[in-house]
């Protein structure tokens, strides 16, 4: 069990009034602890929220080891303070360190920092509908050094966002730009991995489709640019002919926390689903036939986010007739009744922050 320390702020800050938007007001702590080889994770501690200080060789800088994670912290009707599958963030984050050579960090500390925290700014999270506490985890290489190397120095850092509808959109169907010309990740990659090449690696794509109108990119697999694999950030799902399709994880797509979570609804309602490849010639063909019933994508930002058009090349989809879905509302009722504590938990799925 980590010993944590904590300073708590001498000023704390106003909290926000009107819209939250997403990711940018931040409360009044965070949480820090440091890596040395040779020594292991140490020094954890609570400190007011505040700028760092890494030398410009840090090599986080220079050759991107880094990670993070994205949860959320909600308000239950009994005025506690819940996470939702915090595990799986725990344990996504050691995936995420193997791949990029980043010490692992046990998932009981990595529950016990984030919970520490959540407690400490608790009075932050927000109870209007549709808002959360977003929680940033993530750990960056220090060591000053400019050679390509694996760091002898790592900083795992925690801080915390009031936040609301990831979309302006907020439940209102989004239209999603399928790519066919900039590839996201292949398999052997990092696309499985929640670090922030992949993101920069969407954002020239993601340029092109807000331009022309469109809120996401749907990527296509890298290798034969014929498979759907995962919008920028979210799964996707497909509901076609009454059978849930969503793309299996091969290796170059996120294994998503709400992806898992919707599947397991999915199936107790006795839905059927396949995890499969799909292509966008399946799309097209479903979308003529009629059979594409729903998209929608799922993520921690957005939990649900229905789809209402889908652009690939000339060809414009418009799906139920541009509005939610049933099964999309279901789902996000579902999901955020869990979260709230609105609907039965069976499993297990919504821990206290104590």
């Amino acid at each position: 069990m980590l010993d944590i320390k904590i300073t708590r702020t001498t000023s704390p800050k106003a909290k926000p009034e009107g819209p939250l938007g997403f990711g940018r007001i931040f409360t009044d702590h965070m949480f820090i602890m440091d890596y040395t080889k040779g020594k292991g994770w140490h020094d954890p501690r609570i400190v007011p929220y505040q700028d760092l200080v890494l030398s410009p060789a840090a090599m986080v800088f220079h050759y991107g080891q880094e990670m993070f994670e994205g949860l959320k912290a909600y308000k239950g009707d009994d005025g506690k303070s819940y996470l939702f599958r915090p595990d799986m963030n725990g344990k996504r984050t050691n995936d995420t360190n193997k791949r990029l050579c980043i010490p692992e960090l046990p998932v009981d500390d990595f529950l016990q920092a984030v919970k520490a925290v959540v407690k400490e700014d608790e009075d932050w999270i927000p109870t209007e509908p549709g808002t959360s506490l977003y929680v940033r985890p993530f750990i960056i290489a220090t060591e000053p050094f400019l050679g390509v190397d694996v760091s002898e120095t790592f900083m795992f850092i925690i801080i915390l966002s009031p936040s609301g509808a990831y979309y302006e959109e907020g439940l209102a169907p989004v239209g999603i730009w399928i790519e066919d010309d900039y590839v996201r990740a292949v398999r052997g990659g990092m696309g499985f991995a929640k670090t922030g090449g992949n993101y920069a690696a969407s954002l020239a794509a993601q340029v092109k489709a807000h331009d022309d109108g469109y809120s996401q990119v749907l990527w296509l697999d890298g290798v034969e640019r014929k498979y759907i694999e995962e919008v920028g950030a979210m799964n996707i799902f497909f509901k076609i002919d009454g059978t849930v399709v969503t793309p299996m994880l091969s290796g170059s797509i996120l294994p998503g926390i709400t992806r898992d979570s919707v599947l397991t609804l999915c199936r107790e309602w006795g839905i059927p689903t396949e995890e499969r490849k799909i292509s966008v010639e399946e799309l097209l063909e479903a979308q003529k036939n009629g059979k594409l019933e729903e998209v929608f994508g799922t993520g921690t930002a957005a939990v649900i986010s229905p789809v209402g058009k889908l652009r690939y090349k000339d060809e414009v989809m418009t799906i139920s007739g541009g509005e939610i879905g049933p099964l999309s509302q279901k789902i996000y009722d579902t999901v955020t009744g869990i979260q709230l504590g609105k609907i039965e938990d069976k499993h297990g799925w919504r821990v206290e922050v104590k």
